[in-house]
Parts: C-alpha cells; sequence; structure tokens
C-alpha cells in the first residue's frame, strides 16, 4: 500500500503522480468513447440512430421493398420497352375495345383504345405496343376502317401484367370518320355514312381479339 500512496523511484514522487493521472485520463477516455458507441447520443431508448424511421437514411424500409427491378405497367407504352418474366397464356388475357363516347355528334371524332386484363393467377408478359395492335371498325358486315392499313411508327412494348390487373391505351387513335385502304393512304379519302349510323369496334392485341365489340353511333 505504501508504494501506491508513495511512489518509491530515483524521481521525485511528483512525477509518477502526474505519470499515474495521465494514464487514469486515458482509461477514462476510453470508456468514454465505448459508452458513446454503444448508447449513440440522439438515438431512443438506446438503440442505434439508423434503425429508427428517417434516421441517417434517405429512403425507409418500407420503400426499398417495394421497389422492383421491373415494375408492372400501368399503362400500354407508345414507345419500345422490355419486361422481364413468362409469357402470358393467351387464355389468361382479356382484351376490350374502348371508345370514349357511345354517341358522336356531327363532325366529332371517336376516340379509340384498347384495355387488356390478366384474368390469371401469376405475373405475366404480353407485347402491347402499337405493332401488335389492330383496331377494326365493321357497320354490319363490311369492314370500314382498319388501323393497319396505313400504320406508321410501329413499336414492340413488351410490358409485365400482374394478376387481376388491367392496363389501356396511354394515347388513344382517333378515327377521322373515313374508310381506309392501303392504296389511299396519301389521298383523300371517304368518308362514312353518318346520321345515326351503327359502328362496332373490335381490337386485337398480339393476336388475341375482344371477345366482343363495342358499338357506337355516329350522327
Amino acid at each position: 500500500m505504501s508504494t501506491i500512496k508513495r511512489p518509491v523511484g530515483p524521481q521525485p514522487s511528483s512525477v509518477y503522480w502526474r505519470r499515474r493521472l495521465v494514464v487514469l485520463l486515458g482509461v477514462i477516455a476510453v470508456v468514454a468513447v465505448i459508452v458513446l458507441i454503444v448508447v449513440r447520443p440522439g438515438s431512443s431508448s438506446g438503440e442505434p440512430a439508423d434503425h429508427r424511421s428517417g434516421a441517417g437514411s434517405t429512403s425507409s424500409p418500407t420503400a426499398a421493398a417495394t421497389t422492383a427491378p421491373h415494375a408492372a405497367a400501368t399503362s400500354i407504352p407508345t414507345t419500345s420497352a422490355s419486361a422481364d418474366g413468362q409469357p402470358c397464356k393467351p387464355a389468361d388475357i382479356t382484351v376490350e375495345a374502348v371508345t370514349d363516347k357511345d354517341v358522336y355528334a356531327a363532325g366529332e371524332l371517336p376516340q379509340l383504345s384498347v384495355a387488356l386484363t390478366n384474368t390469371g393467377s401469376k405475373a405475366c408478359t404480353i407485347d402491347a405496343g402499337t405493332a401488335q395492335q389492330v383496331f377494326t371498325i365493321t357497320s354490319g358486315a363490311e369492314v370500314y376502317w382498319k388501323s393497319t392499313d396505313c400504320q406508321t411508327g410501329k413499336v414492340d412494348a413488351v410490358v409485365l401484367l400482374q394478376p387481376a390487373k388491367t392496363i389501356s391505351s396511354k394515347v388513344p387513335i382517333t378515327w377521322d370518320r373515313t374508310r381506309s385502304d392501303p392504296s389511299t393512304c396519301q389521298a383523300k379519302r371517304e368518308q362514312v355514312p353518318a346520321a345515326g349510323a351503327s359502328y362496332h369496334l373490335e381490337t386485337t392485341v398480339s393476336g388475341i381479339t375482344s371477345a366482343q365489340t363495342k358499338q357506337f353511333i355516329l350522327k
């Protein structure tokens, strides 16, 4: 005990006391660093700050979990697109012909669209691009207009379609109420009959045709 209270050595005791004080301060500093690492000031209940929502991170765990490398489509793209996945079975896809109105006043131009629904139990891919779309307008047994007669700028757009989800045309096609024919693409075309005439729209996407046509009337 005497050597602890009264250091023995060739140098004055004050030197040994200063050395002991330096060592003691070093030990205290190490303990303080360890405490700061474990407790982390600013965290709640001693939990690491980056485990709390919004702390030390630019994105939440929920946001990261909902981000997929190949997101499902919300509408049919108008530009080229690709997606990974198993191709859709035709039996699992429902194609619907869509018009923006049922009755069009004189001079009013119909807006034509298509809707696709995955009725299967799994997500699948389908080429829904304009290169795979066909819009056909008939009245009775006569075909008056077909979108592929004078189509330009066709694109393939493979999309991922989730089960029980429907996607539709991002940009509808405007029908100018004329008869179409590949030989008249650069010429002025004949207007179709109106004044209450009834027409039907049929749509096909990747070889899958709408089960029913969409009826509309031109006045």
